[in-house]
């Protein structure tokens, strides 16, 4: 079982992705276990969580005593295989490689920047990885700490069917093929014949170029495309 810690100024907004779809399943079969750590709990007597930036400037920043309060406890939990992560910004962009990476682990927390950032000496007492959705800001890390909680637990073994994992998106340095299904055709628009033909050898080498054609024009940054990609079965 993947045990994920999410440390929050909103524990309330998770509630819903728990409960739902592929997570949901997950964690009634008991492939993974996530709690919720709300920061304002961590406060003692009238501290704030946040507080102005030394030296001036705008927005706020997230204190560390509070953070370390929550912190301390869960980092001394027994586990050989745990990573720390800080949604924020300045991270390295999260990859499906880095949820592969974290699907294997034994325990992953996942702390929410807020305001104008988190206290830097969060960095420099904790073993934090730095993980960022893109080059945008958001307004907090909630929505990113949902998105690599979902990336992460879909892959866990038996959260989805083993074929869906291997085709698709970026597990073969590719982005996934186009799909078609019922009705033929629509609005003047026909399904690929070749997915009709019966064919599989046919219909597994059209997949392979639509992979790789779709990769060169939407994601060249992707690399070689095609190169690793592994034979995508037909459907039934």
């Amino acid at each position: 079982m993947l045990r994920v810690d999410v440390v929050t100024l909103f524990p309330e907004l998770f509630a819903p992705q728990i409960a739902l779809s592929i997570l949901g399943r997950a964690l009634e079969r008991g492939l993974i276990d996530v709690r919720l750590h709300h920061l304002l709990d961590a406060l003692e007597g009238r501290e704030r969580a946040d507080d102005t930036p030394f030296g001036g400037g705008p927005g706020m920043v997230l204190r560390i005593e509070p953070l370390a309060r929550v912190l301390d406890p869960l980092l001394a939990l027994p586990s050989q295989r745990r990573a720390l992560v800080l949604l924020t910004p300045a991270g390295r962009r999260f990859t499906q490689a880095t949820a592969q990476r974290y699907s294997e682990l034994e325990h992953v927390i996942l702390v929410c920047g807020h305001y104008e950032g988190v206290d830097e000496r969060l960095t420099q007492l904790y073993p934090v990885e730095e993980v960022s959705l893109g080059d945008f800001v958001l307004t907090g890390g909630e929505i990113p700490a949902m998105a690599v909680l979902d990336a992460t637990a879909r892959l866990l073994p038996g959260a989805i069917t083993g074929d869906s994992l291997e085709h698709e998106s970026f597990q073969g340095g590719t982005l996934d093929h186009p799909v078609y299904t019922r009705p033929h055709t629509f609005r003047g628009l026909e399904t690929p014949p070749v997915l009709l033909s019966g064919d599989h050898a046919a219909i597994a080498a059209w997949r392979r170029e639509e992979s790789r054609r779709r990769t060169a024009a939407r994601r060249p940054d992707l690399g070689a495309a095609g190169e690793n990609e592994k034979p995508t079965p037909p459907g039934d």
